[in-house]
């Protein structure tokens, strides 16, 4: 595949783009949220955002994040989950790697945090929901995991008709086996078992959503995405849909959808 040449399908509503690398895939996903965000503004609209942390996210935010024509400090800033517990100083907080990715190196206007290890984690439930209401996002930039998850609803948590916008889940022993695997815990027992999230129906409510699912390690949950049944069993099912949900893949990422180009 020529460097320059991108894939193109749509499957149920959902569509794919597929890169030659992640770093291409990355920087296609930036351009993407660069553009809504220009065209947000352009209508007047609020400029609320979300954000995901973890290896998917890094080239994107790269490349993000090194656009100065982004009106960074007219948006807000919200992200997806945070363990419990999990002081911000740790290496694998989420708030810690988006103020080393993101608004350290930005000046983004405001962002709101997840504040993982406050003593009343449902209360943070709660405040964070409402504050999600009030901005009401318009663009989401997220990755599925390797189990099918979307933010940290796992296959036993995911509820698409879930009645909360953010709750407290336990994590499965597939997204810890995934967190470990990508070196941000030494072992197993390292990872928290609870953590707080987004739920699915308030990551749906967002007009547009940017996935980036780049890597080797994702092959098997993208071929699941765009072919299981839509069910729980995987929970990146549902982005199918979703009017505006775009996955932007690699070829890593994308090689076990062999079967699904022949096919159209």
């Amino acid at each position: 595949m020529p460097k320059t040449e991108v894939k193109r399908i749509t499957i149920d509503g959902l569509k794919l783009e597929i890169h030659c690398d992640k770093i291409s895939a990355g920087r296609a996903a930036a351009d993407a949220a660069a553009r809504a965000i220009e065209e947000l503004k352009r209508r007047n609209q609020r400029l609320s955002v979300i954000f995901a942390t973890g290896s998917s996210q890094m080239a994107t935010l790269d490349a993000l994040t090194a656009n100065a024509k982004i009106p960074w400090k007219e948006i807000e800033g919200f992200h997806m989950d945070e363990y419990v517990g999990m002081s911000e100083s740790h290496p694998a907080s989420f708030r810690r790697y988006l103020r080393e990715r993101l608004t350290d190196r930005v000046p983004i206007g405001r962002f709101f945090e997840v504040e993982g290890d406050a003593p009343d984690p449902e209360q943070v439930c709660r405040d964070y929901a409402e504050r999600l209401k009030a901005a009401e996002p318009k663009l989401c930039l997220l990755g599925v995991g390797e189990n099918g998850h979307l933010a940290f609803n796992d296959p036993a948590e995911a509820d698409f008709n879930d009645p909360l916008d953010v709750k407290i889940v336990e994590l499965d022993a597939r997204c810890k086996l995934q967190q470990v695997a990508e070196g941000w815990f030494g072992g197993l027992d390292q990872v928290p078992n609870r953590a707080i999230t987004l739920t699915i129906p308030a990551l749906l409510r967002v007009p547009q959503l940017i996935v980036s699912v780049p890597g080797l390690r994702k092959a098997a949950i993208v071929r699941r995405t765009v072919e299981d049944p839509i069910t729980t069993a995987c929970p990146a099912t549902i982005l199918r849909r979703h009017p505006n949900a775009t996955l932007y893949l690699d070829l890593d990422s994308s090689s076990e959808l062999k079967g699904v180009w022949q096919s159209r």
